[in-house]
């Protein structure tokens, strides 16, 4: 981000601290404004706004702020590491996330209005820093959930409070890690208000691709900045706001001692892999802006959103042509906004009727220079050792239009059926459409005892601003041809989704719930990463199945909390049918008669944790299971199965401890320690083959971080 656009932010920041504290001090005055009504009416409106996007029939599982601040890390990890704590939830490079076999299919909210995609590989454009609490939503979703369904992470973000504070914190320690934050929240007249900032560097931008502890050349640095503005209207009404952005640069990690290909550049012929620079840079803006007005039967959301975003790949000219053949700078931006509105309306006691419309329009750009050796069209031998230019660049748009509506129907005092249609067209490189009906059945046979069970058609397109825009035919007879001349554009997924789970509360204290799902279709879309650019693709296998199970157990009793997740996954596809020069020959001759498991199926993932709080003291532990993803085999034959095995299993413990020190004369403020990987298992997430897999990659060593934060 340039300089001058971060310390507008700061600035943009630091004065609205300043008014708030001014309008702080006027409030409290005699006749001024309550705050502590402001805030209160504030909430209301936020319970109102919850009952427009129920999550009936749907898997839902919630990590509140406070259970984010009891994880090591707390608001210092990264959202990705929150969410793994879910059921169902893979790891992958990257920070990448696998939610019930999907490869992303991700769809993020604010609040409960859409955050578009955008072009992010490495970067978190979001913090749980800012949220109050997070809800993974997964399962046989209600029609008001469309296009991303692998899962949907809604952040209820933080807002005012009666009391204007927050406080600014320092954290760090392992891979060489520094990170200072701010935040402040409160409420002036009719305003409620949130913000924070943080900057972040370390010497582990991304993956280790060795296993070493601090790796070659992965530095990052890391800012971010949100706010969240609203404005009461009347009793019934507000305007919100939300304005965020990050910057986040990386070093491509390297690996020593690597053999280059037999090329010859300008009479160069060996480059030390140790010395490659390749570098990724990726921003986004993003804003949404927000009206909500509620009565007793009526409540309506009408949502403006928007979200720009930034990739620049760097490779080394040199040492890319010599180890790949290929030297390609890649630089894409994306434009997405679009309106969302949406409402419910009780129309008596048995039925609640919710409807919406959703409008989204992308522009995305994309500007390539690659630097290719010329080869022999007959011998395919190397025959100059001038590179040569090629430059392909390209620009697209694409409009997306959903509109759906549902009925909550009260059956009985413990029956609910909710049913409902939704219809999506998707105008783009592909013009598609579907009507998809859903249909969930809530049922407590017993006061303490749930059941559901759900079926959800699917309409997913692929990533717009992923797919890729390379004319092939622009690379023959060059060391960057593919041996595969077709190039198929994607097609949109369609699914069948089938959901049946029932949720037990053994005690007032423990939880007990079993969940299980299947997914049956056409055109499965997954994404891999091919050639140097760190830049994924999408592409469809003509069939897919993803099926498995997953038990949840929750207890929470007076200081102490405990949870446990265990999910097993079965995720296969056949017969890739698009963008097929990503892929050798013989990989795409066997996908076509075989159904293989996608290179993101983890057979059995789980996660625990446990927290206890004793006179101002806080004592956390967290796990992460994993059987591992998979990776190629060979046969005795010498035949490759692709994706035909797994990588080892893998265990992850966290340690955290925390002290909040309130009668001291500097105080309050707080003292943390974490311990990440505290027993250093050296574990692979990758090990660079499988489909659509680049380089191999390692789970984060053994990590020790301290951290002090200061109320203000």
């Amino acid at each position: 981000m340039p300089s001058k656009r971060r310390l507008l932010i700061a600035a943009s920041l630091l004065a609205l601290s300043l008014a708030a504290g001014e309008a702080r001090a006027d409030a409290d005055a005699p006749g001024g404004i309550s705050v502590g009504e402001v805030v209160v009416t504030g909430q209301r409106l936020d319970a109102a706004r919850a009952t427009i996007q129920p999550q009936t029939g749907a898997s839902t599982y919630a990590i509140s702020a406070q259970a984010i601040e009891a994880m090591p890390g707390g608001d210092n990890a990264a959202l990705n590491q929150v969410v793994l704590q879910a059921p169902g939830v893979a790891q992958d490079s990257f920070g990448q996330l696998h939610i019930r076999g999907e490869h992303n299919g991700l769809q993020f909210r604010l609040n409960g209005v859409i955050l578009p995609e955008g072009l992010s590989v490495f970067s978190q454009a979001l913090s749980p820093r800012l949220a109050g609490n997070v809800e993974l939503i997964t399962g046989a979703l209600p029609a008001q959930y469309g296009l991303r369904t692998a899962g949907i992470v809604d952040i209820t973000t933080k807002s005012g409070a009666a009391k204007n504070g927050g406080d600014v914190s320092i954290y760090g320690g392992g891979h060489g890690e520094i990170e200072p934050s701010a935040e402040y929240r409160g409420s002036a007249g009719n305003l409620n208000f949130y913000v924070s900032a943080s900057y972040l560097q370390n010497r582990l931008g991304v993956e280790s691709p060795d296993g070493k502890s601090d790796p070659l050349h992965d530095d990052t640095q890391q800012y971010q900045g949100f706010a969240y503005l609203e404005y009461l209207l009347d009793n019934d009404s507000r305007l919100s706001a939300i304005f965020g952005e990050s910057d986040e640069r990386f070093q491509i990690p390297d690996i020593a001692g690597q053999p280059n290909l037999p090329l010859d550049v300008g009479g160069q012929t060996a480059f030390s892999s140790a010395r490659l620079n390749e570098s990724q840079h990726e921003t986004t803006q993003y804003g949404v802006v927000s009206y909500l007005h509620t009565t007793d039967q009526l409540t309506v959301q009408l949502s403006l959103f928007a979200r720009y975003s930034t990739l620049d790949f760097r490779p080394d000219p040199l040492g890319d042509l010599l180890f790949n053949g290929i030297a390609q700078s890649a630089g894409k931006t994306d434009t997405a906004g679009g309106v969302q509105a949406e409402g419910v309306y009780h129309l008596n006691d048995a039925h609640t009727l919710r409807a919406g419309v959703i409008i989204e329009v992308d522009r995305s750009t994309s500007r390539t220079r690659s630097l290719v050796l010329p080869l022999d069209p007959v011998t395919g031998l190397q025959v100059g050792v001038t590179p040569l230019t090629v430059v392909d660049d390209g620009n697209r748009t694409s409009a997306t239009y959903s509109a759906y509506l549902q009925d909550e129907w009260k059956l009985l005092s413990n029956l609910t059926l909710n049913y409902g249609v939704r219809f999506d067209q998707f105008n783009s490189f592909r013009i598609e459409n579907q009507l998809s009906p859903r249909v969930n059945l809530v049922w407590l046979p017993l006061a303490a005892t749930t059941i559901h069970a759900g079926y959800a058609r699917y309409f997913s397109p692929p990533p717009f601003e992923l797919v890729g825009a390379e004319t092939v035919a622009k690379f023959s007879n060059t060391t960057g041809a593919s041996p595969i001349g077709a190039d198929t554009t994607p097609f949109a997924e369609r699914a069948d989704y089938y959901d049946i789970g029932v949720s037990q509360k053994l005690t007032p204290s423990l939880t007990v719930g079993v969940d299980t799902y299947l997914k049956l279709s056409k055109n499965l879309i997954d994404e891999g990463q091919f050639g140097a650019p760190i830049i994924l693709t999408p592409f469809n296998y003509q069939d897919g199945r993803q099926e498995g199970a997953e038990l949840t157990v929750a207890y929470s009793k007076g200081p102490l909390s405990a949870y446990l997740n265990l999910a097993a996954a079965n995720d296969m596809g056949r017969d890739i049918v698009s963008s097929q020069f990503n892929f050798s020959p013989r990989n795409l001759a066997y996908i076509a008669s075989h159904f293989i498991y996608l290179d993101h199926n983890a057979s059995y993932t789980g996660s625990a944790g446990v927290s206890y709080q004793w006179r101002g003291s806080h004592f956390g532990a967290d796990l992460l299971y994993g059987s591992g993803l998979r990776a190629n085999r060979t046969t005795a034959s010498g035949n490759n199965i692709p994706n035909g095995d797994s990588l080892a299993p893998y265990t992850e413990v966290n340690l955290s401890v925390s002290h909040r020190f309130v009668h001291v004369p500097t105080g309050p403020y707080e003292l943390r320690l974490d311990i990440v990987n505290a027993f250093d298992d050296r574990y692979e997430i990758r090990n660079g083959t499988g489909v659509g897999v680049g380089a191999p990659q390692f789970g984060a060593r053994q990590g020790l971080f301290f951290g002090i934060r200061k109320d203000i």
